[in-house]
């Protein structure tokens, strides 16, 4: 599996899912329905980003994300 895996293109993958995610218009539910919803996208987006985020490496069969999740005081 890792010979034909692109680590650029997978990682651009999550950022274009992170993207969609957060332009995904929101369905015509109300309510608790749509509380759910917003929660869901709100945790697919933050989960996507992260990952979109990461450098990756691949190192003896062994994919590593490092992803640096320390608040950046310029943010």
């Amino acid at each position: 599996m890792a010979d034909g895996l692109d680590l650029d293109e997978m990682i651009q993958r999550f950022r274009d899912r992170a993207h969609a995610v957060k332009s995904r218009p929101l369905p015509p539910i109300a309510g608790e329905e749509r509380a759910r919803f917003v929660r869901q996208a709100q945790l697919d987006y933050q989960d996507y980003a992260i990952i979109g985020d990461a450098e990756a490496s691949l190192e003896d069969g062994i994919l590593t994300l490092r992803i640096d999740l320390r608040h950046n005081a310029e943010d």
